[in-house]
């Protein structure tokens, strides 16, 4: 199979997504090794900035590639008020295809929803589910619990709100926690409700190896969701206690991405 397959259904074909510019930041390691590189995908409302602030130099520094994507209508990326779950997917997949080797997808939050379709039509090296929202309606009830100012202008149509209580610990210095929270932004309209929807991706392509991990202290995915996800994939959850929602921009960001790499080195068959 080559490495740059990308299935297509024919609903690809009939109905193709419209193309959009996409930022791709990344960071390249001093000494080619012939690792995979890692595509990192962010979740909604934030970008390709939330893992350039310390996950791409840490990665390039221990010789993986690493390439961080904004999708549509986030980050640098294009407007699209009006993307949906499948044009996400398609802005990875594509980006996924243009890299020189077979890479490994990291999704982090609603970009693990991303992924998780993307693998579907994409054959990855491996991937890596970062404290994931899958979707559903369970979904929507704990961020209502957790959050209902933030959430409810959400479930008409609006933008979701998440806190720094929910998105950090308090290791994190207030200065930092604020500067990042400034930056995140909205998904389109109809994502949001496709989030909600739950749609179950189809089968991955290959069936890669997937790792699941989080926090068993997010205040947006409970430790119960955790073990659900990783279960889907046969395992159970890499668990980092201490931290929050954002384990790429939290104070102890390296502990979680040393655990990727580490996770990936062990089997010659990932890198």
């Amino acid at each position: 199979m080559s490495e740059r397959l990308r299935i297509m259904r024919g609903r690809d074909w009939a109905r193709p997504v419209r193309p959009a510019r996409r930022e791709v930041l990344g960071a390249a390691p001093e000494l080619e090794e012939g690792r995979p590189p890692l595509l990192l995908v962010p979740g909604f409302g934030h970008g390709a900035w939330a893992f350039a602030e310390h996950w791409l130099e840490h990665a390039a520094s221990r010789g993986f590639p690493a390439y961080a994507l904004s999708l549509r209508g986030h980050g640098g990326s294009e407007p699209a008020p009006k993307a949906t779950l499948r044009a996400y997917t398609h802005d990875v997949v594509q980006v996924a295809a243009g890299l020189p080797r077979q890479a490994v997808l990291v999704g982090h939050g609603a970009g693990a929803l991303v992924v998780t379709h993307a693998l579907a039509r994409y054959p990855a090296r491996a991937a890596v589910l970062v404290a994931p929202v899958l979707g559903g309606w369970s979904t929507a009830g704990v961020a209502l619990r957790r959050n209902p100012i933030g959430t409810l202008p959400a479930l008409v149509g609006a933008g979701l709100r998440l806190s720094r209580r929910q998105l950090f610990s308090r290791e994190l210095p207030e200065a930092d926690a604020r500067r990042h929270v400034s930056r995140l932004g909205r998904a389109g309209r109809r994502a949001q409700w496709q989030l909600l929807a739950g749609r179950e991706a189809e089968p991955a392509v290959g069936r890669p190896p997937v790792l699941v991990l989080g926090s068993p202290d997010d205040r947006v995915v409970p430790p119960a969701a955790l073990t659900r996800a990783a279960r889907r994939y046969g395992s159970a959850p890499l668990l980092f206690p201490g931290m929050g929602h954002d384990l790429m921009l939290d104070a102890r960001w390296r502990e979680p991405l040393d655990a990727i790499l580490d996770w990936l080195v062990k089997d010659p068959q990932r890198v």
